[in-house]
């Protein structure tokens, strides 16, 4: 409740990041396993790659270490704040606002898709639904990269960054479970790490990221070295 003892109504995706514009940025900007996943994704990809990041935030550090790498690159989220900063801050990209549940784009339209944390606020049908229209779009031997704060949850309010929220997650068994036998994709790698922003209003977190990738055939596997 508020201080005057009102209820507080857990705030939506997209007021939530509209109300934390550029703070979020500043919080979470120095992730080295994002950065990782970004280098470990650009070093398989070629000049010009078409790539969707899913949530791509206020542009930094994904997006943009996309474009400069030399990719063709698509960012969408729910906010228009996060739409507009992105904007300015990462012109070799291209930016939307919209949900990806609603995001239209054609079966195997990218090479790879990028999604760091874009699904906590949806209900787990939701994030499932997503996860499989995530890996529809990836073209025949398509990367899906993402990330997620792996827990046993189903529409949990919580305080983050001072806001009111509900959230949804999957252990890291049932996340990987849902991309290998529901997206058909093969998780090439996947690593927990523990990670403290830098503002003090957000708590220390475990992150979960995984690699995978779409089978160009039945069989063929590729190592993560």
């Amino acid at each position: 409740m508020d201080h005057d003892g009102t209820e507080r109504r857990p705030v939506t995706a997209a007021e939530l990041f509209d109300g934390l514009g550029i703070a979020y940025e500043h919080a979470f900007v120095r992730l080295p396993a994002q950065r990782a996943a970004v280098d470990w994704l650009t070093a398989r990809l070629g000049a010009g790659a078409r790539v969707l990041d899913v949530g791509s935030g206020t542009g930094r550090p994904v997006a943009d270490l996309l474009a400069r790498a030399g990719c063709e690159v698509t960012g969408i989220d729910v906010s228009a704040e996060m739409v507009a900063l992105a904007r300015a801050q990462v012109p070799g990209a291209r930016f939307e606002q919209c949900d990806v549940r609603a995001f239209e784009a054609p079966e195997g339209g990218f090479d790879a898709v990028c999604a760091f944390f874009p699904l906590m606020m949806m209900s787990r049908e939701e994030a499932s639904a997503a996860l499989r229209r995530m890996a529809g779009w990836l073209a025949p031997g398509g990367f899906l990269v993402t990330a997620t704060v792996p827990a046993d949850v189903e529409d949990m309010e919580i305080v983050w960054m001072e806001r009111t929220v509900r959230v949804s997650s999957f252990p890291v068994d049932e996340y990987l479970r849902l991309q290998r036998e529901e997206c058909g994709l093969e998780v090439l790698h996947h690593a927990l790490v523990d990670f403290t922003p830098d503002d003090d209003r957000a708590a220390p977190e475990e992150h979960l990221f995984t690699y995978a990738r779409r089978p160009e055939r039945a069989g063929r596997k590729e190592s993560t070295d």
